[in-house]
């Protein structure tokens, strides 16, 4: 595809709201970004009776396709930049971030992921992260400004009303993980004795409605919480008629200590738009909407992958050799412990292997299988975590129905794996000895590793850490230890 193809097709997309946007558009920029290198290049090469025209000719050429950036950057949404300014090596995505309007970069540093956000913001002078933050909402600011110096904070804090300083520190006072740290501010409150045309007509005076009304909340003199009133109600019933005869009182409410887990699956569960959020005495604080719970959802979902694989944080793809390995140390760490003490759990039986060489052969079987079934359940176990669907009720119900169904696995694919052993060293005579071993130890080994992929998570959520903390790498040592201790247990007692 050449690049004019390239840039139609970007455009097209960005017009029609095509969700693959954001891949065209990147594929577009790489394009440009390789070009203007190609290019600068070939002017570095040229021989030019003077340092003065050859340095015109590049800004001149550095200039056409900055504009040309800028073109394409300025038809996309701030989630489709982010996308691509994470999808870039650190100089090209500085490049981009610099084709950015200024008076998008607020909403741009929102939506890119934390590591990325910390290397746009190093680029940033005092004055531009001023500028960027004052652009948000105070829900915004304070989403991001744990990433944000001291002083730009207090600076942007200055330049806020009264009412908006509070609700900043408010946000700022809630942990990360809680819905008052998430609450939008920004919602639509009336009372419950006027009528709906009153309502409309309050309505009809703002430019716009906050972003996810789906609802408008009802209140009394002092702010606390009576009731909602859906927007179809408002339009499909007569004018006249008393908010207080429309509204719903059965609402789902939230605190701003809650946990944003617990609040997304609410959100799933009941497939709600916003929600109020009250404190203790039931006055109305704020509003969780669901582009925030969405978000929740998408980040739970990385921090899970991340932390099964052992990793300590979210990476950018391009940061240095030297921080991305640093953040990959310490399961590997263990892991090399582990693998040490694997394999002295293997020297333990070398009279054994020495006499049965096929059993050498055959380890890696027990493990594997064992591991392939203990990765099913612990990940089965930390999405029912994640869902709230384990209780202290059903806790023994489930690991008991994981260990009859890693039993029953075993029994089948060890049977199988058992009769090729059989088939495959008929000519031994230890042949018929050797599939039983491979049996008796995939069903005990799959029984362990069972155990484990409902323990472990269980432990650590007891324990008030992520259940997918290091899990695999935890479950990774049990069935390659036990699964070797099992298994030439096993044929030490056939065999000597």
């Amino acid at each position: 595809m050449n690049e004019h193809q390239l840039e139609r097709e970007a455009r097209d997309a960005a017009q029609a709201h095509d969700p693959e946007a954001a891949q065209r558009a990147l594929a577009r920029v790489e394009l440009l970004l390789e070009k203007q290198r190609r290019v600068e290049a070939l002017v570095q090469r040229e021989q030019t009776p003077g340092e003065e025209k050859k340095a015109l000719v590049e800004q001149l050429v550095h200039r056409q396709h900055l504009n040309e950036l800028k073109a394409i950057l300025d038809r996309l949404h701030p989630a489709d930049i982010a996308y691509i300014l994470e999808a870039l090596p650190l100089a090209d995505r500085l490049t981009v971030w610099d084709g950015v309007k200024a008076d998008r970069d607020g909403e741009i540093l929102i939506e890119v992921s934390d590591a990325v956000r910390e290397t746009l913001i190093a680029s940033m002078n005092r004055e531009e992260l001023v500028d960027a933050v004052e652009s948000l909402e105070t829900d915004e600011i304070a989403a991001i400004a744990d990433d944000l110096p001291a002083d730009v904070v207090d600076e942007v804090q200055q330049g806020l009303t009264n009412e908006e300083r509070a609700q900043l520190r408010a946000s700022m006072s809630y942990p990360d993980d809680s819905v008052g740290a998430l609450m939008d501010f920004e919602m639509i409150s009336i009372r419950e004795d006027v009528t709906l045309e009153v309502v409309l007509r309050y309505l009809r005076r703002f430019d716009a409605l906050p972003n996810h009304t789906d609802q408008v909340f009802v209140v009394d003199r002092h702010d606390v919480l009576k009731g909602a009133l859906p927007l179809d109600r408002l339009l499909l019933n007569e004018p006249d008629v008393e908010v207080a005869s429309v509204m719903n009182t059965d609402l789902m409410t939230l605190s701003p200590l809650d946990e944003t887990s617990e609040a997304a699956q609410a959100f799933e569960r009941y497939d709600l738009v916003s929600a109020p959020v009250v404190d203790e005495a039931g006055r109305l604080v704020g509003r969780l909407t669901i582009d925030e719970v969405v978000d929740v959802i998408r980040e739970e979902g990385e921090d899970a992958a991340l932390a099964q694989a052992g990793l300590r944080e979210e990476e950018d793809l391009f940061a240095s050799v030297w921080n991305s390995a640093r953040n990959r140390w310490l399961w590997l760490a263990v892991n090399l412990g582990t693998a040490f003490f694997a394999s002295r759990v293997i020297g333990a039986f070398e009279t054994t292997i020495e006499k049965v060489v096929a059993l050498a052969t055959l380890m890696t079987i027990v493990m594997g299988i064992a591991g392939n079934s203990g990765i099913q359940t612990m990940t089965l176990m930390i999405r029912s975590l994640a869902l709230g669907h384990v209780t202290g009720g059903n806790t023994r119900r489930l690991i008991l129905k994981e260990l009859v169904i890693a039993g029953l696995n075993g029994l089948v694919w060890g049977s199988i794996a058992g009769l090729v052993a059989w088939w495959i060293y008929l000519d031994s005579p230890h042949g018929w000895l050797i599939g039983l071993t491979l049996l008796l130890a995939m069903v005990l080994n799959m029984l362990i590793a069972a155990l484990v992929g409902t323990l472990v998570p269980l432990v650590l959520e007891r324990a008030g850490r992520d259940p997918a903390l290091g899990s695999s790498v935890l479950l990774t040592f049990t069935t390659d230890s036990m699964g070797v201790f099992i298994f030439l247990g096993l044929a030490t007692l056939f065999f000597l």
